[in-house]
């Protein structure tokens, strides 16, 4: 019986959760359509989801109020002579299956996300997790290699997460002492008011050392950890799975263009090295329908990551990509574009390319005028054929 009211005392909370978020993500489309237009709507948007996730926190706590059958201790009956389990070890990040070489990878790589650059155990935490996935890879295990697939792709998840929270974070403290009027101002402040609250919160509910880690770690470092995982991922066979997150992840690629120099260019870098990488998805002509399959990604990617490429910084004191790469990546970026089967879809790309191309007064690149007069050659066509 006991068990029963466990579980839906459990399910409870999580049921109404998901209801309540699959209504919100719905609402967000809403919104987001309109935000693009009247920034005071983006600027409220932001503010009720950071009120909304802040308060979903709470939810499990108020159902187990109402449930007080729910308790930690053994049953009456339960005479065992073993001392309780404690788990000393640093839980996995998701994935990688429930052995000892998972929980070990995971564990370094959430270090390596946790400590600063500057520390002089970085590189030896850092060197010790590369020897750990280097010598899965040579195993020639299929076990093996999936407890590299799932953990890397685990902590690429994980530090994409972080870089976007922080470039967030970054945008918000240098915009708000430039705003246009004192009730922007006023409203910048409040919602500074309620990311205080919901920080403390999380500190008082055991979030602490995520959040104080979160506050020490620089966008610019998580980002060269975020290529090296790619790295990581792509020499490991499993490239995909930090493209498609990559491809995914559309709000910070909003924010990149706004970002500070040095940030835009650690995300070009990455931006480059993963377009190349979706470049070889779906390759493989022995596999039927994988091309097909990858082409939304590649179409998403291109959605998200075009833009930084036209107005992201390549460098100051030197180009973070020299003039053969980024000669090959734009043949890359061509090839990407041509391969979408649907001509609206081109059209979508190299119209967003051409805007942000046309309003970048310090650069002059990518430079796709040949595909994009190639693509005007065949709508002509097109257009005539349907005459």
């Amino acid at each position: 019986m006991g068990t029963m009211e466990n579980s839906s005392a459990t399910i409870a909370p999580v049921v109404l959760r998901n209801l309540i978020i699959s209504i919100l993500i719905h609402a967000d489309k809403f919104l987001i359509n309109l935000a693009q237009r009247y920034k005071i709507i983006q600027t409220f948007r932001y503010l009720f989801f950071s009120y909304f996730f802040f308060s979903i926190r709470f939810l499990p706590s108020f159902f187990a109020d109402f449930v007080p059958s729910i308790k930690s201790s053994p049953p009456p009956d339960d005479y065992t002579l073993k001392p309780p389990r404690i788990d000393n070890f640093v839980p996995a990040y998701g994935g990688g299956g429930d052995s000892g070489i998972a929980r070990a990878l995971s564990q370094l790589l959430s270090i390596v996300n946790d400590i600063p650059v500057s520390s002089r155990k970085y590189e030896v935490v850092r060197s010790l997790a590369e020897t750990l996935i280097d010598e899965n890879q040579r195993e020639g295990n299929h076990a093996l290699h999936e407890v590299n697939r799932s953990v890397l792709s685990s902590a690429f998840a994980r530090t994409l997460g972080q870089l976007e929270a922080a470039v967030a974070e970054r945008g918000e403290e240098e915009g708000e002492g430039t705003g246009d009027g004192a009730g922007e101002g006023r409203l910048r402040r409040v919602m500074k008011a309620v990311r205080s609250v919901r920080d403390f919160a999380r500190r008082v509910r055991g979030g602490g050392g995520e959040m104080r880690g979160r506050g020490m770690i620089s966008a610019e470092k998580l980002a060269a950890e975020l290529l090296w995982l790619a790295q990581k991922l792509a020499a490991c066979g499993c490239g995909e799975e930090a493209v498609w997150r990559w491809a995914a992840a559309s709000n910070l690629g909003w924010l990149a263009l706004s970002a500070d120099p040095r940030l835009q260019c650690s995300l070009v870098k990455v931006a480059a090295f993963l377009f190349i990488e979706a470049k070889e998805m779906g390759a493989d002509e022995s596999e039927e329908g994988k091309m097909e399959q990858c082409l939304p990604t590649k179409l998403k990617m291109l959605q998200t990551w075009l833009p930084l490429l036209c107005r992201g910084s390549n460098g100051t004191d030197a180009p973070v990509l020299s003039m053969s790469e980024r000669g090959e990546l734009e043949k890359v970026l061509e090839e990407s574009i041509e391969e979408l089967e649907v001509e609206e879809e081109q059209e979508q790309v190299l119209s967003l390319w051409l805007h942000h191309f046309t309003h970048s007064p310090s650069s002059d690149w990518p430079n796709l005028h040949a595909c994009y007069t190639r693509w005007c050659s065949a709508s002509r066509k097109q257009f005539l054929l349907l005459e």
